[in-house]
Formats: C-alpha cells, sequence, structure tokens
C-alpha cells in the first residue's frame, strides 16, 4: 500500500505520515528532508557553481544525511527552497523517491508533489491543508519551543510568501492530486487529524480490488 500525503508548509502532512507509518507498519520517508540535505549540503557554494554542485549532490543523496533533528532548523527550510527550484535536482531526487515508493509492502511518503509526480498511482492519496492563520501559529509554536523567537505576524508573512513561491515554482509547482482526499486541520489537534486520515486510508483500501 503506497499513501501519498501532501500540503503546504505547516499543515501537519508531516505529523499525520509518521501516524499513519507506524499505524499500517509501513516504512515513511518525509521527501523534504530530502531538498533541505541537499540545500545544507551546498550553502557555502559561490553562486557560479551553485546549480552544478547542487545537481551533484542530489544525485549522491544518502539516508545518513536524512536526520530530521538536523535539517529541521529554519534556515535549512531557506536553503531548501533554493535548491527545489532547480528541475535537474528535482530529476534527480525523483528516483530516490519512486525507488522508496515502490519498495515490496508499499511505504508512506510525505511532501508537495507525492500524488501528482512521485507516485501518482498511489492506492492512498491525502491533501492536508489548513488555513495560512492556524499554520502560522503553529509553526510560530513549535519555534518558540525551540528557541527562537518569531512573532506570529512574521511567521504568517514567512507562510505566505512560501506559498506564493510554491505555487508559482516552475520545476515543480504543488496542485491537489486527481482522486486526492482534501483533509482540513485547522479545526482539528493531531490526534483528531490523524483518525481522520486512518479513516480515509481504511475506506480507500475498502474499495480497492480484492478488498472484499
Amino acid at each position: 500500500m503506497r499513501i501519498a500525503i501532501d500540503g503546504p508548509a505547516a499543515s501537519g502532512k508531516g505529523t499525520i505520515a509518521k501516524g499513519l507509518a507506524k499505524t499500517f507498519n509501513l516504512p515513511h520517508l518525509d521527501t523534504g528532508l530530502l531538498y533541505r540535505a541537499v540545500g545544507l549540503t551546498v550553502r557555502d557554494v559561490p553562486e557560479l557553481n551553485f546549480e552544478e554542485e547542487a545537481i551533484a549532490a542530489a544525485r549522491s543523496i544518502d539516508p545518513s544525511q536524512l536526520d530530521p533533528e538536523k535539517l529541521g532548523r529554519a534556515k535549512v527550510a531557506k536553503l531548501a527552497s533554493r535548491v527545489a527550484r532547480i528541475p535537474k535536482v528535482r530529476e534527480a531526487l525523483r528516483d530516490y523517491q519512486v525507488n522508496f515508493a515502490n519498495q515490496p509492502g508499499g511505504a508512506v511518503l510525505d511532501g508537495r508533489d507525492i500524488g501528482t509526480t512521485i507516485c501518482p498511482d498511489a492506492e492512498v492519496k491525502i491533501f492536508v491543508t489548513a488555513s495560512p492563520e492556524t499554520r502560522a501559529r503553529r509553526r510560530a509554536d513549535q519555534m518558540a519551543s525551540q528557541g527562537y523567537d518569531i512573532g506570529y505576524d512574521e511567521m504568517l508573512r514567512q507562510i505566505e510568501s512560501r506559498d506564493e513561491a510554491d505555487r508559482n515554482n516552475p520545476a515543480g509547482a504543488f496542485y491537489v492530486a486527481d482522486e486526492a482526499h482534501l483533509l482540513d486541520t485547522s479545526q482539528l489537534d493531531i490526534e483528531a487529524a490523524l483518525r481522520a486520515a486512518i479513516a480515509i486510508v481504511n475506506q480507500a483500501m475498502a474499495g480497492q480490488p480484492g478488498s472484499e
């Protein structure tokens, strides 16, 4: 069973994906970590060589580089956005993601183009969303818990800017995939959001051929 989870920043997709992976005993890949790892690798590369080095880093990505704690910093997210706009970086990382998705038994992947580009034939597709205001509040609280004093207004500005960049990214703007289930978490805590996602998966799998 392949489960594709997409959605904007701070929508809750990563936490939901982890919960689904645990519930259904599937491997999980946060595809955003791939871009963060590449961005971190080339953070000090001069502009003249930046694209070439970013492509090389993407082609040699190693699972040992995908440390959520190390890659979860706000500065790394900005680096990820920069390399994600390079078509050949996305092409190189696409192979990694497709292989992960198609491993025996299936997997859970979360990102921005999983249901549309990486795994368009996934058995279950969920697009997780929430209002910009809700996402800004969540991310500001998260950053505060990590010792970063970023106010709500600034975080909302960053969220809206990131949304705009994602929508207009010529290398891979994200859209709601065909047949994706929309899950709005604006009014849900994580437990309720995960329950809703589990219900979506169970319902979708019940409708698959051979499920009876």
